[in-house]
């Protein structure tokens, strides 16, 4: 199996790092990798690096970059907005459509909020892998802002603090959480954003993960897909049994996960 290439793709005055996993064989597919919010990008880094060898090695091309002020790209995470990464959606899809075979279809590969990111009119058909994916903006931006709650709740210290962050982020100010400064125009982007089908229609992977064998989708997932399907979209949804290794407190693996990615795409 061929080394991945790593290298620096420009952006006007910055510069973002790319990761990108050449396909063994014929190209099946040209996958960009859009990683999830914040420390959840570093706890996927494993999951991410295995999937792309596997698809690599299965015949697709996969690009994963470093969004906007996210691990060794250009900037600081506070000075980041939601705009400046879906520019570098735009970036990374137009590096990979100008590679390979014109043939091979484009993917936008989703983890988390990541795939609130991706779910775009892009101009050209795409298709999209949606790893666990969170179905608004809103609740992912009120799940991160929790995280300093939570740790304000050990000293007594968290009465009306999400007010005060809402209240900050509103008159423009940034807020700092589980050492992340996250600024005002990337939480009114985050905020916005929705999980909804846009852009000419095509396919759908839907892969969720879950610690218990006998679980199902749940009642928004299920809601999320129905609205996909209605508009045209081919849906295939799976729930797989794995841990949220996006979250977990050591590094982990879903095997099961990369499995059903590779088969679905290659």
């Amino acid at each position: 199996m061929n080394a991945p290439q790593v290298f620096f793709l420009p952006s006007g005055a910055e510069q973002r790092l790319c990761i990108h996993h050449a396909p063994q064989g014929a190209e099946r597919a040209r996958v960009l990798y859009v990683h999830p919010f914040a420390e959840e990008m570093n706890k996927s880094r494993r999951m991410a690096a295995l999937a792309s060898r596997a698809l690599a090695q299965a015949g697709c091309r996969v690009l994963q970059i470093d969004l906007r002020g996210c691990g060794d790209s250009s900037a600081d995470f506070g000075d980041a907005a939601w705009a400046d990464w879906q520019a570098d959606v735009r970036l990374g899809l137009d590096w990979l459509a100008a590679q390979g075979s014109t043939n091979a279809p484009l993917w936008l590969w989703g983890l988390r909020a990541g795939c609130l990111l991706g779910a775009a009119d892009w101009g050209l058909p795409v298709n999209h892998l949606f790893w666990q994916p969170m179905s608004s903006g809103k609740l992912a931006l009120q799940q991160f802002l929790r995280l300093k709650l939570a740790a304000e709740m050990a000293g007594g210290t968290s009465k009306g603090l999400m007010e005060q962050m809402k209240s900050a982020l509103a008159a423009g100010q940034p807020v700092e959480v589980a050492g992340y400064r996250v600024g005002a125009a990337l939480a009114t982007g985050l905020e916005a954003a929705r999980l909804a089908p846009a852009g000419p229609a095509g396919r759908v992977v839907w892969l969720e993960l879950s610690t218990r064998e006998d679980a199902t989708l749940t009642p928004v997932s299920e809601q999320a897909i129905q609205a996909w399907q209605d508009a045209g979209w081919r849906v295939d949804a799976q729930l797989l049994t794995g841990p949220g290794f996006w979250a977990t407190s050591e590094i982990e693996e879903a095997p099961a996960l990369v499995q059903a990615t590779v088969e679905a795409l290659a």
